[in-house]
């Protein structure tokens, strides 16, 4: 069995988080791993629905994210969790729950400037949060703490998503958290 571990992207909302998990995640699984990919949107609904998006919200809930990668990562499964998470503070409390165990933990920076990721705007989100309807949109009215020493560092805004899978999978090589293959 593989050696589990956390991959945690982070970056502003629209940034190519949760496109660089899922592509990763398809190479990992082609290989014969067990992966598992916690996606901001699709977790808060089930793991905190009564969380908003308050700073200690945001907190607490990515704290339950952390507690669930670290369960899972301890089983041999490859954890890709794609998370705004805006503060340093608690990407670093995440980092501190998955390593309690021994659990590796990688931090990707999916870079993208703020006029980027508004012009891309997949879910409408800046588009709603200009007009008022979404209060504590990070890069707009909440700010994004971009990583001081992320592992990885991917720039979605001028890289292909291709070039960006290879970072990351060359990455895990040199950590010796994936074996040596031609299959990428």
């Amino acid at each position: 069995m593989e050696r589990g571990f956390v991959l945690w992207f982070t970056g502003l909302p629209g940034s190519g988080k949760t496109t660089l998990a899922r592509a990763v995640a398809e190479v990992l699984r082609r290989r014969g791993m067990r992966v598992e990919i916690l996606d901001g949107d699709e977790v808060r609904k089930w793991l905190s629905p009564e969380a908003g998006f308050s700073r200690e919200d945001r907190e607490r809930h990515l704290r339950r994210v952390a507690h669930v990668a670290r369960l899972l990562a301890r089983n041999g499964v490859a954890v890709l969790c794609s998370f705004v998470s805006p503060y340093r503070s608690v990407r670093r409390e995440a980092r501190e729950i998955v390593e309690s165990e021994g659990i590796p933990f990688v931090e990707v920076y999916a870079k993208c400037s703020l006029e980027e990721c508004m012009r891309r705007d997949p879910k409408g989100l800046y588009k709603r949060a200009l007009r008022g309807e979404i209060k504590h949109m990070t890069g707009l009215d909440d700010p994004y703490e971009p990583p001081e020493a992320p592992e990885i560092v991917v720039d979605t805004e001028s890289r292909a998503v291709e070039e960006g899978v290879e970072t990351i999978l060359s990455k895990l090589r040199e950590l010796g958290l994936l074996r040596c293959s031609r299959e990428t």
